[in-house]
C-alpha cells in the first residue's frame, strides 16, 4: 500500500486543505457566484459618420506622415485595443439599406429599430425610453456632450422624441423635459425668443454679455425662452469657457448659436488665450470632473459629429483634423479611466459617410527609383505602373487652412462682381496645399437648373444649383456640392476618392474596454440595436 505521503492525489488534497486554511479556499459552487467588477460609469464616444475608412485616415496619418504630430505615432485607437475588444456594427434602420444619424442614434441609445429621420421613437412611431432615460431611473448622473449643437440628432436621440429630426425647437424642450445634468455644445439659437429685444432676463443678458447683443441670433419661431426655463429647473448656464469653468452643479453649456468651431479652426486656436469656446476634450473633461463623484455612477455620450460634416463635403484635410480632435478627447478618456475598474467605454459611430478612401491612379505616376536589391541587379529601375499614393500627401492635408465649407463662405460674402472663377481659385490656393486651375475654378462654379425649383413657391429653394457631372443623385445637398466638385478637381494631387456626398451602409467599428469579461459580448458582428441593449443591460 502506497503511503500517503507519497500518493500525489493525497498530496494535491492536503495543499487545498492548507490554501483553504490560509482563507483562500473557493469552492466550485462559490467560484460560480464570482462576477466581473460592477460596471458603475458607462461612457459611449460616437465619431458621427466615422467609418473603417475614416478611421483608417487617422491610422495612416499616425504610421506614415513623414513630419506627424502624433507622438510615438501611436493612436487613441491603438491603445483602446491594447486592454478592449473590437466588435463590427451594422447600422441599417428598419427596412432600409442606409441609416442617418437620427434613427442611428436613435438605436443606440434604445436598443429598438427605427426609420431614417425618426427621432426616440421606433418604426412604428412609438416612443422608447433611451439610455438617458434608464439611467435616471436608476439613480444615475448624466451627460450629454457634442461638437455640433445639442439639439442635433445624435444628442437630440438620447434624450428628445420626434417625428422629425429637424423639430429642433421641440428637440430642446425635450431636452429640459429629460434633464441630463451635464449638457455641452452649441445651440442657443434654438433655446432663444424670436423677439430678443423683448427679452431682458438674466438669462439673456448673461448670453448679450458673453456673445455680444449684435451677434445673436434665434431660431425659435415662438417667445419661448428656454435659457430662463432651465434656470428654473436650476441649471447653470454656461455661454464660454469661464463660465463652465465655475459653474457648480448642473450645467447647460451654449457656446454658439449653431454649431462649434470645426477641427482647422480649433487647431488654429487651441493656444489663444483669449479663446472663449471649449474644445471637444475640454468639454469631455468638464462633464467628467462633474459626474465623477456621483455614488450612482454615470452614463455620458460624448459626440465627435464634424466628422460627419467633413465627410458630407468630401474635405479631407478637414476630415484628418476632426480624426485628430477624435482622438485627443479619446485619449483623454481613456487616461481618465486608466485606474478604474468600474467603467465601460464604447467607441463606436452611427454610420460611415461619404465612402472615403485612398486609392491608386493613373494620374501623377512617380519617377523611377534605383533600388539595391539583387532582383534589380542588371535590370531597369523599378518604376510602378500607377501611382500608389505618397504618404507626403498626409502631411500636405495637415498644413490646410480653412475648411471647404469657410472657403466658400468667404467666397460666398463677396461682391457678385468679384465671384469669379479667379478669385475663387485664389482662396482656394491661399489657404490649401492642392492647388486648382482657373479652367477647375470655372468647372466648380458651373450651375445648372435646380429640378426642384418652382416659380413662386413659397420656401427659399434655388434656381440655379452647381453642376454635378457625375452620379448627382448622390449628392442632395445642392447648395454645397461646391465643396465637394473642389473635393474631385484635387482627387488625384491627394490620391483621394469619394464615393457620395451621403452616408454608406458600411458596418462601423466597436471599441470597447472595460473591467473583467464585460466587454466579451460586444466583441462580435452586431446591429446597433443589440450594441444598445447591451449598453442598456451593462447599465442596470
Amino acid at each position: 500500500m502506497q503511503s500517503a505521503t507519497r500518493n500525489p492525489f493525497v498530496n494535491r488534497m492536503t495543499l487545498a486543505a492548507l490554501i483553504c486554511l490560509l482563507g483562500s479556499c473557493v469552492t466550485p459552487g462559490e467560484q460560480a457566484k464570482t462576477k466581473s467588477p460592477q460596471i458603475k460609469n458607462i461612457i459611449m464616444l460616437i465619431g458621427d459618420g466615422m467609418g473603417p475608412q475614416q478611421v483608417g485616415l487617422l491610422l495612416s496619418y499616425a504610421r506614415q506622415a513623414p513630419h506627424g504630430v502624433l507622438s510615438e505615432r501611436n493612436t487613441a485607437v491603438d491603445r483602446i485595443m491594447q486592454r478592449g475588444r473590437l466588435g463590427i456594427v451594422l447600422p441599417h434602420p428598419a427596412d432600409s439599406l442606409v441609416t442617418d444619424s437620427a434613427s442611428a442614434a436613435t438605436q443606440l441609445a434604445s436598443g429598438q429599430f427605427s426609420r431614417p429621420e425618426l427621432l426616440g421613437v421606433d418604426q412604428h412611431g412609438d416612443r422608447v425610453v433611451n439610455i438617458v432615460e434608464r439611467a435616471k431611473q436608476l439613480g444615475k448622473a448624466t451627460g450629454l456632450v457634442s461638437d455640433t449643437r445639442i439639439t442635433h440628432a445624435t444628442p437630440a436621440a438620447f434624450a428628445a422624441h420626434q417625428s422629425h429630426r429637424s423639430q429642433e425647437n421641440d428637440i430642446a424642450e425635450d431636452l429640459l423635459a429629460t434633464a441630463p445634468d451635464v449638457m455641452l455644445s452649441a445651440g442657443y439659437g434654438y433655446w432663444i425668443p424670436k423677439d430678443l429685444q423683448a427679452d431682458h432676463s438674466a438669462s439673456m443678458e448673461s448670453l448679450r454679455q458673453a456673445n455680444g447683443a449684435d451677434k445673436l441670433e434665434s431660431k425659435r419661431t415662438d417667445n419661448k425662452n428656454l435659457l430662463s426655463a432651465a434656470e428654473r429647473q436650476g441649471y447653470r448656464l454656461a455661454f464660454n469657457r469661464e463660465q463652465l469653468a465655475s459653474a457648480q452643479g448642473k450645467v447647460l453649456g451654449l457656446f454658439a448659436p449653431l454649431e462649434m468651431p470645426d477641427g482647422i479652426m480649433e487647431k488654429q486656436t487651441k493656444d489663444d488665450p483669449t479663446r472663449t469656446i471649449p474644445t471637444l476634450r475640454e468639454m469631455t473633461a468638464e462633464v467628467l470632473k462633474r459626474l465623477e463623484t456621483r455614488p450612482q455612477g454615470f452614463f455620458v455620450m460624448i459626440e465627435a459629429g464634424q466628422i460627419d460634416w467633413a465627410s458630407h463635403h468630401n474635405d479631407t484635410g478637414l476630415l484628418l483634423h476632426e480624426m485628430l480632435k477624435f482622438n485627443e478627447t479619446l485619449n483623454y478618456v481613456l487616461d481618465w479611466a486608466a485606474q478604474r475598474d468600474d467603467t465601460l467605454i464604447m467607441v463606436t459611430a452611427d454610420h460611415e459617410t461619404g465612402g472615403f478612401g485612398f486609392s491608386y491612379s493613373s494620374a501623377n505616376i512617380p519617377p523611377a527609383i534605383s533600388l539595391p536589391g539583387k532582383a534589380f541587379a542588371g535590370k531597369a529601375p523599378y518604376r510602378p505602373k500607377v501611382n500608389y499614393g505618397n504618404p507626403e500627401v498626409l502631411d500636405r492635408l495637415y498644413a490646410q487652412r480653412l475648411s471647404y465649407h469657410e472657403l466658400f463662405k468667404r467666397f460666398n460674402v463677396l461682391p457678385k462682381e468679384r465671384q469669379t472663377p479667379d478669385e475663387l481659385m485664389t482662396l482656394v490656393n491661399a489657404h490649401t496645399e492642392f492647388k486648382i486651375s482657373r479652367s477647375q475654378a470655372e468647372t466648380i462654379l458651373t450651375t445648372e437648373a435646380n429640378p426642384l425649383y418652382r416659380e413662386g413657391q413659397a420656401d427659399k429653394i434655388a434656381k440655379l444649383i452647381p453642376k454635378m457631372p457625375v452620379n448627382s443623385a448622390f449628392f442632395p445637398y445642392a447648395p454645397d456640392n461646391r465643396e465637394n466638385l473642389l473635393a474631385q478637381a484635387v482627387a488625384s494631387d491627394q490620391s483621394v476618392v469619394w464615393a457620395s456626398g451621403t452616408h454608406t451602409s458600411t458596418p462601423v467599428y466597436l471599441f470597447t474596454q472595460g473591467p473583467g469579461d464585460m466587454t466579451v459580448d460586444f466583441a462580435k458582428v452586431l446591429h446597433q440595436t443589440q450594441v444598445g441593449q447591451l449598453a442598456i443591460k451593462a447599465l442596470e
